[in-house]
């Protein structure tokens, strides 16, 4: 049922009353996850929480004296933890305490594989920053409100992920701002040329004009072109690979910085160029399986507002978990225990950490309203789109033109009852959000259609025509 890394410490037998009970929890929750005949109610949701917390002190009761010991338990209740987080989310619960688990999670791993591919942006720190803030903060708000054992959990999360972030944004500290857009721009570069390298057909001349954005911030920053003799690309890359690790600590000036990711750059052009695309023999099973998982993340986007399930990423979560706790020191390896050549560890490298990106995407990106009020979350976010796009088109020269917002809004707007908008006798989590988002186009429709009246008044629009504009609400009887 789980792709959950396969646990290897024997398990104590006084543990195994616990493990029986989150496993009929792990099932219970998987069985809710893909339940789509209904939305998923909060009710729900907390009861299996509290009961897995009831599993947890159980737990801490046993391991008093072995508190770093890890077995087949604490593997299903990651997987109890991670369901329960994003059922938080998918019931719009974003900023309580448990929803931060997964979030968490995903961080961690895609810190891990920043700092292992050995080049990432300043913005991509900076936004990982900010969460990691905000996911303080929501922890910090639960301390009364939920278990201390999850709250110290997740302390002790947040603090390894700064941690790691920290080594990260210190490596930058000493480009200049002369040198960070520059240093913006390779990353970009290199990223691109790893999307390259997994298209289904070469993109020559794509890698070519990449190659020559790069060899044009080469001239610019007065850098030497770069030569291997006596090596070939991927030893020469690898090389350039273990001086990022001989120097770990030590913080680069930018120029030094710049010229690493153009070294980078120059070699898997090079060797990229070399495969066309193929990759070894021996992990074209593992990469057709990454590069799938990435495609199908990549397309949620095209739908993920109007149907994504924040718990529809548990299983992605768990068969990319599972490939990246198979790596031995952080090698992928064949079936005969042997390593990745650099190309195929490069590349399955880059579709783990492109997928872990996304997931990460998906998760910051989640709505704080109940799937049952998404339906009418989002129609409000297209009207807003709409108005905001016609305001800055210069408006209307009539009300009448706003009539179409007018009657969908006030559609809405109707749908509430005693100021709530209730879904088959229940009050769905995410009330504020949506009525902000409903205010927030009233006021626009508003504006819109002062403006429209007062182009008429001024003899900019002769039709004396009257309508129900946007922005008057109807009155229910």
């Amino acid at each position: 049922m789980t792709d959950s890394p396969a646990p290897r410490i024997p398990l104590d037998p006084a543990e195994q009353p616990i493990l029986d009970k989150l496993l009929t929890i792990r099932d219970n929750l998987s069985i809710l996850k893909s339940d789509r005949s209904t939305y998923v109610k909060s009710h729900d949701v907390v009861k299996y929480y509290d009961q897995v917390i009831v599993q947890v002190e159980a737990l801490n009761k046993l391991r008093i004296n072995k508190r770093d010991e890890q077995n087949r338990v604490d593997t299903v209740l990651d997987d109890c933890f991670q369901l329960i987080s994003l059922f938080f989310l998918t019931i719009g619960r974003n900023q309580e305490a448990p929803a931060v688990y997964s979030a968490i999670s995903t961080v961690k791993r895609l810190l891990d594989h920043l700092k292992e591919a050995g080049f990432y942006s300043l913005k991509d720190l900076q936004g990982i920053d900010r969460k990691l803030g905000e996911w303080q903060a929501s922890v910090d708000r639960g301390e009364d409100s939920h278990s201390e054992q999850l709250i110290t959990l997740l302390h002790a999360r947040i603090d390894v992920c700064r941690k790691t972030l920290k080594e990260l944004q210190d490596s930058l500290s000493r480009v200049g701002p002369d040198m960070m857009h520059k240093h913006e721009k390779l990353v970009s570069i290199l990223r691109s040329l790893s999307a390259c390298n997994t298209r289904s057909k070469f993109p020559t001349k794509e890698v070519d004009d990449l190659e020559r954005e790069m060899l044009k911030i080469q001239d610019e920053v007065h850098a030497e072109r770069l030569t291997h003799e006596g090596q070939n690309p991927e030893e020469a890359y690898a090389a350039r690979l273990s001086l990022l690790s001989l120097t770990e600590g030590e913080v680069p000036d930018g120029r030094t910085v710049i010229q690493a990711l153009l070294a980078r750059c120059t070699l898997w052009i090079e060797i990229i160029r070399q495969k066309q695309g193929k990759i070894d023999d021996r992990f074209s099973d593992l990469y057709d399986k990454l590069l799938k998982i990435r495609n199908q993340l990549e397309q949620m986007h095209l739908t993920q507002a109007w149907s994504l399930r924040e718990t529809d990423l548990y299983s992605y979560q768990r068969q990319l978990d599972r490939v990246d706790e198979s790596r031995v020191d952080g090698n992928f390896l064949d079936g005969a225990g042997r390593p990745a050549d650099l190309h195929a560890q490069r590349t399955l490298l880059y579709l783990l950490r492109r997928s872990y990106a996304f997931i990460f995407q998906y998760i910051v990106q989640s709505e704080p309203v109940s799937e049952a009020l998404l339906p009418i979350y989002n129609q409000l976010l297209t009207l807003k789109r709409c108005l905001l796009e016609v305001q800055r088109s210069g408006g209307v020269d009539s009300p009448r033109e706003l009539y179409p917002y007018s009657m969908k809004l006030n559609s809405i707007d109707n749908m509430k009852k005693d100021g709530k908008f209730m879904v088959g006798g229940d009050i769905p989590e995410g009330q504020a959000s949506v009525m902000n988002l409903l205010s927030e186009c009233f006021e626009l429709a508003y504006e819109l259609r002062t403006e429209a009246e007062e182009k008429k008044d001024a003899g900019e629009e002769p039709d004396a025509s009257q309508s129900n504009g946007v922005g008057n609400r109807t009155t229910q009887a």
